[in-house]
């Protein structure tokens, strides 16, 4: 089963932006995210991840049909706003959280752990259209 692991910009237990990090601080929670993909690549779970560019470059873009609008970013809050994500093709839903909190801890300043609310939502198969 396939699994969407999202990170917004809530900073979870971390009220500092990243912005404000010494830079061994930045690369530590880079190595991080680094070492887990490495081994979600090794264990054969890791379908693909990104980190997206900041939601002072986003567009949101609505259309009627005829020409789309186009809004600049960024939103009126970063909350809720996508930061990143992992797909991750799995057993089960407990391993999907299982590496979704491994994704929460991931270390903020001082090497505390951040505690980011991770996202999980299962990819939906054509099989789920059969109960509709």
């Amino acid at each position: 089963m396939k699994y969407l692991l999202t990170v917004d910009y809530h900073g979870g237990a971390v009220d500092i932006p990243m912005a404000q990090w010494k830079p061994e601080e930045i690369k530590a929670h880079v190595d991080y995210y680094d070492a887990l993909t490495r081994e979600l690549v090794a264990s054969g779970e890791y379908v693909d991840g990104h980190t997206l560019t900041g939601p002072e470059l986003a567009r949101i873009v609505t259309s009627d049909g005829t020409a789309p609008v186009v809004s600049d970013g960024p939103p009126a809050t970063r909350d809720g706003m996508l930061a990143g994500f992992q797909i991750v093709d799995v057993e089960s839903e407990a391993r999907a959280i299982e590496i979704a909190a491994r994704i929460s801890q991931v270390p903020g300043p001082d090497g505390m752990p951040q505690q980011q609310p991770i996202g999980v939502r299962r990819v939906m198969t054509s099989t789920d259209f059969d109960t509709l």
